[in-house]
């Protein structure tokens, strides 16, 4: 067991002929008890520092880990996220596809249809035009016919 500075102080020494000068002694005794006691002072300092370090580098440790699986977790996000976004970018792309093919398919129906009426139109206007002339013909022909001069006759007289 470590000596205490009370143990020092209770010392007592045996009384010789020729010994130590008692005074020099308990001096001497005193400044090592003075000593002894600033000396455990700082082990007990020394160990509460000593004690709160450890508890702090417990904290940062703890910090440490906290942080190390916070960006093992947000790696992990970041990479889900990405994965979901190309997922997205390509259901977008399927669906502008699928649109683009649409609204193609449904131009050429109406360019089709827009070309079947024109053809159909180009065939009015070639029987409309027939017509107009078979009845142009037949009033020139009525306005060339001499019933015309016997009409005129006819009023004359």
């Amino acid at each position: 067991m470590p000596l205490t500075p009370l143990d020092i102080h209770n010392k007592e020494f045996s009384y010789s002929f020729r010994g130590y000068n008692v005074d020099e002694v308990n001096e001497f005794l005193d400044q090592v008890i003075k000593d002894y006691e600033a000396l455990i002072r700082d082990h007990k300092s020394l160990e509460e520092k000593v004690r709160m370090l450890e508890e702090k580098l417990g904290h940062f440790e703890n910090l440490e880990e906290t942080l190390s699986k916070s960006i093992i977790v947000a790696q992990s996000t970041a990479e889900e996220v990405k994965q979901n976004a190309r997922k997205e970018a390509e259901l977008i792309i399927k669906e502008a596809e699928k649109n683009a093919d649409r609204i193609i398919n449904e131009a050429l129906a109406k360019s089709r249809k827009i070309s079947i009426e024109i053809d159909e139109l180009k065939k009015r206007a070639t029987v409309y035009r027939n017509r107009f002339r078979t009845l142009l013909e037949a009033q020139l022909e009525m306005l060339q016919s001499n019933d015309w001069d016997e009409l005129s006759d006819l009023e004359k007289e």
